[in-house]
């Protein structure tokens, strides 16, 4: 039986490309992922084993091929089941802006944790450049420091200046990269920038809330002319984390990973015990005051979810 990628699922039906063909396909009727309890068994990303009705013209999709990482969030607010935003990644490219619509320092940070969780490097790009008065061009100082002293690679953009733009493309030249953010932070255009033959539907912020519109509807695997594939997905409003463990979460913040081992207790929380150099970091300066405020609100509700555009 053929082997394929997913590069588009509409919750029914799933397109696969296999050897530059795209055939529409479906779950066969048993198909079953073991573990995790999913709202969607295939992601964009998934290379799966189909086989082809040739009197439907469909494809039926026999098995998922294994994972080798994947990123998830909480489905919703009351539900216990997670969403797969895509699969089989190289790297996650985050797209905020200090503009408008606003990214929280709070979701940034709720996103490269579940990233660090499933072993997903991420680039953290500050767009929309072109809005950004003294004061959130001070403020963007900062946070690049903050990210960068801590591993996160971040890059400054702006479409209608053209401004890093090959400095983006770079970036995804050559890898299999999830482009992800609030909705209206200019993924798409982005995109569109650096490869307009894919024509990405681009919309403005609502004139209600300024807020972002959804104009990416589902998660879609682009091949890009200049080698690798981008992966275009709708405008997350929140991010919720998924079947995280208060113990487990500061290993996921690497400048407090690289101290927990100071800590006077083994079984340190971070938040409140003498001796614990976390905490000490943090009065000393040496711990941002924005990352370990979200690393408490992580840790005192790490299933809830991280609204737009709090700080």
């Amino acid at each position: 039986m053929p082997e394929g990628i997913v590069v588009k699922s509409t919750g029914s039906w799933y397109i696969v490309e296999s050897c530059n063909e795209y055939f529409n396909c479906k779950l066969k009727g048993n198909f079953k992922i073991k573990g995790f309890k999913y709202t969607n068994p295939i992601a964009v990303g998934d290379r799966v084993v189909f086989s082809i009705l040739k009197e439907e013209s469909i494809g039926l999709i026999e098995n998922i091929l294994p994972r080798f990482n994947y990123i998830i969030r909480k489905a919703t607010k009351l539900s216990k089941k997670s969403h797969i935003i895509a699969s089989n990644l190289d790297h996650a490219i985050l797209i905020v802006t200090l503009a408008l619509p606003r990214t929280s320092t709070g979701f940034i940070d709720r996103f490269t944790v579940t990233a660090e969780a499933y072993h997903i490097p991420v680039k953290i790009i500050f767009n929309k450049y072109d809005l950004y008065n003294l004061k959130q061009k001070k403020e963007l100082s900062n946070l690049i420091k903050i990210y960068e002293q801590i591993g996160y690679e971040c890059l400054i953009t702006s479409v209608k200046e053209k401004y890093n733009l090959d400095a983006f493309k770079e970036l995804l030249q050559g890898h299999t990269s999830l482009v992800a953010g609030h909705s209206g932070v200019g993924k798409s255009a982005l995109i569109n920038a650096i490869e307009p033959s894919l024509n990405l539907k681009t919309d403005l912020l609502s004139d209600f809330n300024l807020k972002g519109k959804h104009t990416t509807t589902f998660a879609q695997l682009h091949k890009l002319s200049f080698g690798g594939y981008v992966i275009d997905t709708p405008g997350i409003k929140e991010f919720g984390l998924y079947d995280f463990s208060k113990e487990e979460i500061s290993q996921y913040f690497p400048e407090m990973r690289s101290l927990m081992n100071n800590c006077k207790f083994n079984n340190c929380s971070h938040t409140s015990e003498p001796g614990c150099a976390i905490i000490e970091a943090y009065n000393n300066g040496d711990m941002a005051k924005s990352r370990y405020n979200n690393y408490v609100n992580i840790f005192n509700n790490p299933n809830e979810y991280e609204e737009d555009y709090m700080r």
